[in-house]
């Protein structure tokens, strides 16, 4: 049974905090980043000192650079080690905020917001909800408990976190559309915000495309016959583009009709043997349950939700298949 979500918790938390320190998963994606800027400005509209970061990489992805409250950012190295509050939003683990973990132990109180089911519960206050479709959508409800009004500028940052983890609504649940409408009505420029953060690539996206989307390998057999398409993303496939690029090919392969899994190996740029891995699954023809790759990430030191997880790993191109093959092959 899934346990209640107390957003009480939360509120008394940050309704009586002197600083806080929020931060986001490592090679942030918008929902982490959309919900941080979100709190933090909150925060700072009551008189709150507040810093927003992120461990890597160093930079701010380009699609999110037009976010309201941007300036609230600062580098990893500058974040304050001791703080009355840390708050992490969108990470399942400790190890997802990457270096700045070792933040944790300076708070007086550590909070994490998320909406993992795999979350580990690292947090002194745990307020998860797996059934969310975002963690935007839980900050929305957090705010709401508070009494903080949504603002045009707080709901730009949480419709960039609701817009994408529901792939465009593509994954929406019961509600996303309601709170949509919501942060739609504060003015704000849905189509553009989407645009920006989903439709819009340099010229050097489609030949990266092309040389990675060619070596694309089919296994029929694996997940005990549900089938597994996958990728690699060497570090020389990425040069000139940006993380997000590299972010969006999952969304390509997973559309591969004789698989129900898909897998993006990712080298990472900083050392070469090490790699990322997104995992992405879906429910069969007939409507049958699709394979949980949280699970199979979870096993693997990673984690995420039944339809899309992920882990790190390092090892050779046949040891990373072996490993993911063997996993999937677990009842």
């Amino acid at each position: 049974m899934t346990e209640p979500v107390d957003l009480a918790a939360a509120v008394s938390i940050l309704d009586t905090a002197r600083s806080v320190t929020v931060l986001s998963h490592v090679q942030p994606d918008a929902d982490t980043i959309g919900s941080g800027l979100a709190l933090a400005q909150v925060l700072r509209r009551r008189g709150v000192p507040v810093q927003v970061s992120f461990a890597e990489p160093s930079e701010l992805p380009v699609s999110m650079r037009g976010l309201p409250g941007t300036e609230l950012l600062v580098p990893a190295k500058q974040v304050a080690r001791e703080v009355d509050v840390l708050v992490a939003v969108d990470c399942g683990s400790a190890g997802r905020l990457g270096a700045l973990a070792d933040r944790l132990g300076g708070a007086r109180v550590s909070l994490v917001l998320d909406h993992h089911r795999s979350n580990t519960r690292f947090g002194m206050v745990n307020v998860i909800d797996e059934n969310a479709e975002s963690t935007a959508g839980l900050v929305a409800r957090v705010l709401d408990a508070w009494g903080e009004p949504i603002d045009r500028d707080v709901a730009h940052c949480l419709y960039a976190g609701l817009v994408t983890d529901t792939g465009s609504f593509k994954w929406a649940r019961p509600g996303s559309h309601a709170l949509a409408e919501r942060l739609l009505a504060t003015g704000i420029d849905g189509a553009g915000i989407t645009r920006t953060l989903m439709d819009t690539h340099p010229f050097a996206w489609l030949p990266m495309l092309s040389r990675v989307l060619a070596s694309a390998e089919l296994d029929r057999e694996a997940a005990n016959g549900a089938g597994l398409v996958y990728v690699f993303v060497r570090r020389e496939d990425t040069v000139g583009v940006r993380s997000e690029e590299v972010e969006s090919i999952i969304d390509l392969i997973r559309t591969t009709s004789e698989a129900q899994v898909a897998a993006v190996f990712k080298e990472t740029r900083s050392t070469s043997g090490q790699w990322t891995v997104s995992l992405r699954s879906h429910d069969s023809a007939d409507g049958s349950p699709g394979v949980d790759v949280a699970c199979v990430a979870g096993a693997l030191g990673g984690g995420g939700h039944r339809y899309a997880a992920g882990y790190s790993t390092t090892g050779s191109l046949d040891e990373l298949i072996e490993n993911l093959t063997r996993e999937l092959a677990q009842p």
